[in-house]
């Protein structure tokens, strides 16, 4: 299957049970080029009380803040001190006509062992709550992951008062074993263990301190491995205002559910009486309950936290459901650009495809792997849009993966979807994108829920979750060439199979349409002594 270059829209269906899944900056008129040089090494920290290898971004566990405004480019020198090759991929950032910059490893050679590489890229058309991670062997579980905090140019309105300052919460779960003995776990077809902890920022305890009767915002991600989170504040409500670049109905919550690579904003209003506030984050759906807290410190506090540590909500898949289904665009307000959210009626435009990509758990070869319609997902040597540009043939297929579940055995094949470009689709976590979320629902999905769809005011983003034993199914306008990842964003499932890339093409090459490689591009595989 191929997607080439059109106007029209494609229908994803996800069926299964995964999450596919500081002070305020004011913007200056300064220079649309920032630069960065970053140095990856390890260092010993115990985040969980127990001394363990992370790994650290100029010596920062979690790593530096990219804080910039929408356009910026960003020139950023990344050297691996580690001693294996390593990639930084840019959860949510589009990298528009520019997949060669997405650092993952169908699009990029990792960066050799004391070596570098250096990304370039733009903030194109994009505002909000990002963050960016190791996408390499098992890296992720060791940390190298930070926030992307993207604001909005100058004169562009936000729907929203102007907080007075935002706090950066990066919230996952925990394990205290090292990421390799972890990967070598599941080489060998184990699963992980549950893990042992959560943490804020790196840490079990982080306090966030503010004036009385100001309101913030908080810039929330789940940064973790498995764990859905829920969180909430002690004595004070949630107004969301942002939800991975989509401004959305300004809608008041006491708690919030955060699934695996999924991000927000919101404010809070410090309205409560002078005293400092227990935050929490507990899991969700999970057999070992896991939770960490923090502080939210009134300014002129002299009173600790205390009473009521916050009871998560039910633990029942209807409340978190109906939860996700009150996110709605904001139609009357712009994102990044000054024209509306809501100038774009993305359901008055017919699908040209739709697909059912079910999830699944097989035994292969005696081992535990994860699979889309059958198909798991083993990298190659050689990354597929190197492998595309070069014409290399033999690195990957384009028939492997079926656009409906089979009842065929599950097997391995590194896998690609074509599509054209400007048409929509459906998925977990998709690179290069955001989608409309249009529905969820439990059970057998069928066509007869269609008109159940929200046409209207879905929000776009770029990971959704799916619930176990149910459905989720997206539109996406295929409006950016490239070769783009699709995935689980519960990390085990990603590195054992549960994704595949979607090539999306134009028969005719044209710079309107995709740049050029870069002139740094690192070549591996088959690919090496090619010209670029």
């Amino acid at each position: 299957m191929a997607f080439r270059t059109r106007l029209s829209l494609i229908h994803l269906l996800l069926l299964g049970a995964l999450a596919l899944l500081s002070s305020f900056v004011t913007v200056k008129g300064e220079s649309p080029y920032k630069f960065y040089t970053w140095t990856v090494t390890y260092g010993v920290i115990s985040p969980l009380g127990v001394p363990q290898q992370v790994i650290l971004i100029n010596g920062q566990f979690p790593g530096p803040k990219l804080e910039v405004v929408t356009n910026d480019n960003i020139i950023l020198n990344l050297i691996n001190k580690l001693d294996q090759p390593f990639l930084l991929t840019w959860n949510g950032i589009k990298q528009r006509k520019n997949s060669w910059q997405d650092g993952v490893l169908g699009t990029n050679c990792p960066i050799p062992p004391n070596s570098n590489f250096t990304y370039k890229f733009q903030t194109k058309d994009q505002i909000g709550t990002y963050n960016y991670f190791p996408s390499t062997a098992f890296h992720k579980a060791a940390g190298g992951f930070g926030a992307i905090n993207i604001y909005a140019r100058p004169r562009i309105p936000i729907p929203y008062p102007l907080p007075v300052a935002d706090f950066t919460l990066l919230i996952g779960d925990w394990f205290k074993t090292n990421h390799k003995t972890l990967q070598q776990r599941l080489d060998s077809g184990g699963a992980l263990p549950s893990p042992d902890g959560m943490l804020i920022n790196g840490q079990t305890q982080t306090t966030f301190t503010g004036d009385q009767g100001k309101t913030y915002m908080l810039r929330i991600s789940n940064v973790g491995l498995s764990s859905t989170f829920n969180f909430r504040i002690q004595g004070h409500t949630m107004q969301v205002v942002e939800v991975e670049g989509s401004h959305v109905l300004q809608n008041v919550y006491e708690s919030l559910d955060v699934h695996v690579g999924q991000s927000l904003s919101v404010l809070v209003t410090l309205n409560q009486p002078s005293k400092d506030y227990y935050i929490v984050a507990s899991t969700r759906y999970t057999t070992s309950k896991l939770s960490v807290t923090g502080l939210l410190r009134y300014s002129n506090s002299g009173v600790p936290a205390s009473g009521d540590m916050l009871p998560p909500p039910p633990e029942d898949l209807d409340w978190s459901l109906n939860q996700a289904r009150s996110f709605r665009w904001n139609l009357t307000a712009n994102a990044a650009r000054p024209n509306p959210q809501g100038s774009f009626h993305y359901g008055t435009i017919t699908p040209t495809k739709s697909f059912v990509f079910s999830s699944s758990a097989p035994l292969i070869n005696g081992k535990q792997r994860y699979a889309v319609n059958g198909l798991s997902y083993v990298s190659s040597e050689t990354p597929l849009k190197l492998a595309d540009h070069f014409n290399i043939p033999g690195v990957f297929s384009t028939n492997a993966i079926q656009s409906v579940p089979s009842s065929a055995p599950a097997t391995v094949a590194t896998s690609v979807v074509r599509a054209s470009l400007h048409v929509y689709n459906l998925s977990w976590h998709l690179d290069g994108y955001d989608f409309w979320v249009v529905g969820f629902g439990s059970g057998q999905w069928t066509p007869e829920q269609r008109p159940l769809y929200n046409l209207v005011d879905a929000l776009t983003r770029h990971t959704t979750q799916v619930y176990p034993n149910s459905w989720t199914a997206i539109l996406v306008s295929l409006d950016n060439q490239g070769m783009w990842n699709m995935r689980s964003a519960i990390w085990e499932r990603q590195y054992l199979g549960q994704q595949f890339y979607l090539k999306v093409w134009d028969p005719v090459q044209s710079l309107a349409n995709e740049y050029n490689p870069p002139d740094n591009l690192l070549l591996c595989g088959k690919a090496v002594g090619r010209r670029v």
